[in-house]
């Protein structure tokens, strides 16, 4: 017996050697920074159908993979919403400046689902003083700079999805699926087993198999519903324990889709200040373009934007810019089914590649000559 326990604890050292071994080269593999592991990851994968990058500079199309492959977008849908916004507010359908009651976006915030982006707006809304209110302007830029997806729901009611789903038609965007309530969606999974009394299991496979136009409808009555009966504090800690992997992947996978192709569309229509009617960049240049609030960036730019997105699947960036030398770039990569390393990795080094770009013109031609065109 004593024998047996010696090799028990040998082997337990030995695994907590292995797994502490692992974690410290994970963290230094995630630490470094190498803007060339977008174009690596972009070689290496782009016959998965999972990447896509698209990059216009100048006019001229620099980099075309998988352009036409639909891929989910996650937080970079919300340029949609940020130009229907801007097109209301000059219009004069809505007040930028009308108040809103934090509590009212409450209703569609789920803790510990957003990377706290939510909080982190709120943080920074009440560092100099307490409030219980904010503009709409305000709601619209912590959706774009801090991504907060409870700004984002509340929007949709705001805009009205069928306006905000016509803004891709208008661009000419050929690929766009519809956009719907994507934090309402997260309560699919606990409604389902609160109907039919299913179990996890038995709802993966529910929802796995159901119609995106059902999925949809759900999110959108699941959001209706929470406008007069929002849930209770404990009802949203216990969706938080319903949403266990399996379920967080099925969501990522069923949130709107589209094409880089037509994201480097928008970004050349937002970069070119002329697609728009003047007074609409008037109110969507300081929700898109915060890049512009930093000192160092105003030094080499005129103007630029951008909005990123991603799940534990998921990363997405869309992005333009215009220098003092006025050459001109727009930039959209997707990737989707990424392991816990490559999606660290492509958000650790994604500015670095932006940047890069933009100010090195060795590397626009090294990027042109090594991603397929």
């Amino acid at each position: 017996m004593k024998i047996a326990l010696w090799v028990i604890v040998g082997i337990v050292i030995s695994l907590g050697l292995v797994i502490g071994i692992g974690i410290l080269m994970f963290r230094r593999e995630i630490k470094k920074l190498n803007h060339e592991y977008i174009v690596q990851f972009v070689k290496a994968k782009s016959g998965s159908r999972n990447v896509s990058l698209s990059i216009k500079h100048n006019d001229e199309t620099w980099v075309d993979v998988n352009g036409h492959e639909q891929l989910p977008l996650a937080s970079t849908v919300k340029i949609i919403l940020a130009i229907e916004y801007a097109q209301q507010a000059a219009e004069g359908k809505i007040d930028p400046q009308k108040e809103v009651k934090l509590k009212e976006l409450d209703k569609f915030y789920i803790p510990k689902t957003d990377g706290d982006a939510h909080e982190a707006w709120i943080t920074q809304l009440k560092k100099d003083k307490e409030t219980d209110s904010v503009p709409l302007c305000e709601v619209a830029y912590g959706m774009i700079a801090y991504s907060s997806n409870a700004n984002t729901e509340y929007l949709m009611e705001v805009l009205g999805l069928q306006n905000i789903n016509h803004v891709p038609k208008s661009l000419g965007m050929l690929n766009h699926e519809p956009i719907y309530p994507i934090v309402s969606a997260l309560y699919i999974p606990a409604q389902l087993m609160n109907e039919k009394n299913l179990s996890k299991k038995e709802v993966l496979k529910v929802i796995k198999n159901m119609d995106m136009s059902e999925y949809r409808n759900r999110a959108i009555d699941i959001h209706n519903r929470w406008l007069s009966q929002p849930l209770t504090d404990q009802e949203k800690n216990q969706l938080r324990k319903t949403l266990v992997m399996d379920f967080q992947k099925i969501w990522s996978d069923r949130l709107p889709r589209s094409t880089t192709e037509d994201y480097v569309s928008i970004m050349k229509k937002l970069n070119s200040k002329i697609h728009f009617n003047e007074n609409v960049y008037k109110y969507l240049n300081p929700v898109m373009e915060q890049i512009m609030e930093n000192q160092n960036n105003r030094e080499w730019l005129i103007h630029a934007g951008q909005k990123g997105g991603s799940t534990p699947f998921i990363l997405t960036i869309a992005m333009y810019a215009t220098d003092k030398q006025r050459n001109q770039t727009e930039i959209a990569f997707f990737a989707n089914d990424l392991t816990v390393l490559e999606q660290a990795k492509l958000s650790r080094n994604m500015n670095g590649f932006q940047l890069k770009f933009l100010k090195d013109a060795k590397f626009r031609t090294h990027i042109k000559k090594n991603c397929l065109i």
